[in-house]
């Protein structure tokens, strides 16, 4: 499920920020490329009121899968911190004692 929204959110994340270099701006950024008429079929009025309600549409989006992959992860099993994790004991069996060496013959 998390990586289903990870790809997801992945996804809006780079129309976003698509969404946002195309528009006009003072900087110029992308709006050169298609911002202005949009081929020919809207205004430039239009096409900047299209980019603006796709990038609300495209930032609640973002917001939403924000919050669904803060919710899977925090419904994961396993030790809530770190400290949690060193406080448990190792299941191993205790070593037996060496054995004096023998001394050597000479």
């Amino acid at each position: 499920m998390s990586t289903v929204l990870l790809v997801i959110h992945l996804i809006i994340a780079l129309a976003l920020v698509g969404v946002i270099l195309i528009q006009r701006s003072e900087g110029g950024a992308l709006g050169g490329l298609g911002g202005t008429t949009m081929g020919g079929m809207m205004s430039g009025r239009g096409t900047a009121n299209l980019l603006t309600r796709t990038t609300a549409i495209l930032a609640t989006c973002f917001i939403v899968t924000s919050l669904s992959l803060a919710i899977v992860a925090s419904n994961a099993t396993g030790p809530s911190s770190i400290l949690e994790e060193v406080d448990q004991p190792a299941a191993t069996e205790p070593a037996e004692p060496e054995k004096p060496a023998a001394p050597l013959a000479e």
